[in-house]
């Protein structure tokens, strides 16, 4: 019994070692990430934009991938779209108002796998409104050692918001009754980050 006893303590430890040593934990390189977002402008063209000051962490179960995890933060003062005047009318008031909502964050829920690649479901806080949203990941880049000598993974998802949805509703009206902004907003994350 007490053979038995010994015996099921040792395979229990080895089960959580097993379960420990599947996931580990990768900090977002805010060097090499970045998001990047598109909306129509009067219904025919696109503006193009980047955020580019991304931290947090990913949670990685390498033999099941639906149980990892991600937590990210997004500097929204580092808004750019190439142009001054329009890059500081979006910190304004009027659109992320980043004296006051200087971040927006995700936090994941559920990963499922959909095909070849996965789905995450997740919270997405900004402009102080937080909604679900499901993030588009692509199956993720096999590990390389990078030049500081720790192991590095990519990742790359997409997702659409509708950008009133979280109160960023200032608009224009041209002539023709049309809107000057698009209510869809394209997200691509592409995500760079460090085991620890």
């Amino acid at each position: 019994m007490k053979l038995f006893a010994r015996n099921l303590v040792l395979a229990a430890s080895l089960l959580t070692a097993t379960a420990a040593f599947a996931q580990s934990s990768w900090k977002i390189d805010a060097a090499h990430s970045q998001a990047e977002f598109t909306i129509r402008h009067m219904g025919i063209s696109n503006v193009h934009g980047r955020f580019s000051n991304i931290n947090g962490t990913v949670v990685l179960d390498e033999k099941d991938l639906s149980k990892s995890s991600v937590n990210a933060t997004v500097d929204t003062t580092t808004v750019d779209t190439g142009v001054a005047q329009r890059d500081g009318h979006l910190k304004s008031p009027d659109f992320f108002d980043v004296a006051k909502f200087p971040t927006m964050t995700f936090v994941s829920k559920s990963v499922e796998r959909d095909g070849d690649d996965y789905k995450v479901n997740g919270d997405l806080t900004l402009h102080g409104v937080t909604k679900p949203v499901v993030l588009h990941l692509d199956a993720p880049e096999k590990e390389i050692t990078g030049m500081d000598g720790k192991p590095h993974r990519g990742f790359s998802a997409t997702t659409t918001i509708h950008r009133q949805d979280f109160g960023l509703v200032w608009n224009g009206t041209l002539k023709s009754g049309d809107s000057v902004l698009g209510d869809d907003v394209k997200i691509s994350l592409d995500i760079e980050a460090a085991k620890q």
